[in-house]
C-alpha cells in the first residue's frame, strides 16, 4: 500500500477530474489524503480519500472568503490584466500558504507521492524543500513548450515545417522574455523568499512534474510535437460518474423527439454570463426547428420572453445523461465538458476567449471536431450559422464519432493509478515506453 496526497485548487474544473484517479487509488487498497477548498469536502469524501482542509492558504472557492480588496482592484483592470493580476495572487502567492500546510500535513502524513493539478502551483518547492517526487494531472490542453509549437494562450496552431519552427522559436522567445518575463521573475521572488534559488523554467512549464505528467485526453485531440518530455503520459478523459440520485427534469421526454437537440453551457467558473452564449444561442435557434437545452448552473436567464423549442435548466444535470441526446454543444470551451461532448461523438461549436479557452477552441477547430467562433461573445447569426453548418455536414459527425472510439480505448482512472503506483515504488520518473 502506498500514501498518496492530492492537492487540487478548488474549483470544479480541476477537482471534478481528479475525482476518478482518486477513487480508483482508494479501491486498490492506497491511503489517499485531498487537500482542497472546504466545499468540496464532501466530494472527496466520497471517492473514500481523507478530506484535509486548506488552512494557511486562501480558499477562494468560498465567495465569502474572498477579499474585498482583491475584488475592488480586479474590477479597475482589463481582462488581460485581471489574468495577469490571477495568476500572480492567487497562484504564485497562494503556493507560498500552500508550501506551509503542506509541510505541515507531510510531518503527520509522510506521503510516497504529490499528485496535484496542473495549476497547482508550489507543488514542486515542496519537493525541493525535501518533499516526495510528485506527478501533475493535465486539466486543461497541454501547455508544455515546443519547436512545433506557437506560445500557449495564442489559440495559434502548429507547425513543425522549417518556416513553422522559426516563426514558433520567435514567438517563444517573445512569450518569455516580454509576455511572462515578469510573472517568472514574480515567482523566482517568491521562491527566494522561502529559501529556494530562482527556477530556469519559465512560468508556465514550472508546474510541470519532471517525474510523471498524466494528461488526460487522447492523443488525437493534442498537437504533435516531436520533443514531448517522455514523462508525459495521455491517459484519456477522466470522465465523471453520473449521481445514482438524480432526479429527471419534468421535460426529459421532450428529448426523445424527432428534433436535433443543441445543448449550450456556458461551463462552471463562468456560468453567471449567460449573455455571452446562453442567450444569444436562444435567439439564435428560436425559429429553428430544434430543441434547445440551456444548462445554467443556478443562474437565472434574463430573456423578454422564452421560445417554446428551449428548456432551461438552472439545476445540475449531469451531461453523462443528456449527451446521448445530443446533436450539436454550444460551449465557451470548458476543457472537461468538450471532452464529455467527444466521448458521446457530439461535435462542437465553441466560443470562449478567457483563460485557456482560446488554445481549448482552436483545437476544436484543428482537429476537426466542430467550429472555432474565435470570440467570447458570439452573435445569434454566428452561433445559428455554425450550428446549421454541423448539422448540414456529416464531416463534424464523423469526426466526433472517431473521437468517442479512440477515447472508449482508455480507462483513465486505472491507467493514472498505474503510473502512480510505479511513481510511489520507484520513486524515480516514470517515462513512455
Amino acid at each position: 500500500m502506498a500514501r498518496f496526497l492530492v492537492s487540487t485548487l478548488p474549483a470544479f474544473g480541476h477537482v471534478n477530474p481528479t475525482l476518478p484517479i482518486a477513487r480508483k487509488l482508494v479501491e486498490r487498497g492506497h491511503e489517499v489524503l485531498w487537500y482542497t477548498g472546504e466545499i468540496f469536502q464532501s466530494r472527496v469524501e466520497a471517492t473514500g480519500a481523507r478530506y484535509i482542509p486548506m488552512v494557511a492558504a486562501f480558499n477562494y472557492s468560498d465567495s465569502k472568503n474572498f477579499p474585498k480588496s482583491f475584488e475592488k482592484k480586479r474590477k479597475t483592470l482589463s481582462e488581460s490584466a485581471q489574468l495577469i493580476f490571477d495568476l500572480k495572487h492567487f497562484l504564485i502567492d497562494g503556493a507560498l500558504s500552500k508550501v506551509k500546510d503542506y509541510m505541515e500535513i507531510l510531518r503527520q502524513f509522510p506521503a510516497d507521492v504529490l499528485l496535484c493539478d496542473s495549476s497547482f502551483n508550489g507543488i514542486s518547492w515542496v519537493h525541493e524543500k525535501g518533499g516526495p517526487p510528485w506527478a501533475t494531472l493535465g486539466v486543461t490542453s497541454l501547455f508544455i513548450n515546443s519547436r512545433d509549437t506557437a506560445p500557449y494562450g495564442l489559440g495559434m496552431q502548429p507547425d513543425s515545417s522549417a518556416l513553422g519552427r522559426l516563426r514558433n522559436n520567435v514567438l517563444n522567445w517573445v512569450l518569455e522574455r516580454v509576455l511572462i518575463g515578469d510573472l517568472t521573475g514574480y515567482m523566482n521572488n517568491a521562491r527566494t523568499s522561502i529559501g529556494l534559488p530562482p527556477n530556469q523554467k519559465n512560468f508556465l512549464n514550472a508546474g510541470v512534474s519532471p517525474f510523471l505528467y498524466l494528461q488526460q485526453t487522447v492523443p488525437e485531440f493534442e498537437y504533435p510535437r516531436s520533443d514531448l518530455p517522455p514523462q508525459v503520459h495521455f491517459i484519456g478523459p477522466c470522465l465523471p460518474n453520473p449521481p445514482a440520485d438524480f432526479t429527471f427534469p419534468s421535460w426529459w421526454e421532450d428529448l426523445k423527439g424527432n428534433r436535433p437537440v443543441i445543448l449550450v453551457t456556458q461551463g462552471t467558473l463562468a456560468n453567471y454570463k449567460t449573455d455571452n452564449l446562453i442567450v444569444p444561442t436562444i435567439e439564435a435557434l428560436a425559429n429553428e426547428d430544434v430543441l434547445v437545452v440551456a444548462t445554467t448552473g443556478g443562474e437565472s436567464v434574463k430573456l423578454a420572453q422564452y421560445p417554446a423549442n428551449t428548456r432551461i435548466e438552472q439545476k445540475y444535470i449531469p451531461f453523462t445523461h443528456l449527451l446521448p441526446y445530443t446533436d450539436v454543444m454550444v460551449t465557451n470551451g470548458g476543457y472537461n465538458g468538450v471532452l464529455e461532448a467527444l466521448a458521446h461523438g457530439v461535435p462542437v461549436v465553441a466560443a470562449g476567449t478567457t483563460e485557456e479557452k482560446s488554445e481549448i477552441c482552436a483545437r476544436v477547430q484543428w482537429s476537426g471536431v466542430g467550429i472555432n467562433l474565435k470570440t467570447n461573445n458570439p452573435t445569434p447569426k454566428q452561433i445559428r450559422g455554425a450550428v446549421k453548418k454541423i448539422l448540414a455536414s456529416l464531416c463534424y459527425g464523423q469526426k466526433a464519432e472517431f473521437f468517442k472510439a479512440e477515447i472508449t480505448r482508455y480507462d483513465a482512472p486505472t491507467l493514472a493509478a498505474l503510473l502512480l503506483e510505479q511513481l510511489a515504488a520507484t520513486q524515480k520518473p516514470v517515462l513512455r515506453t
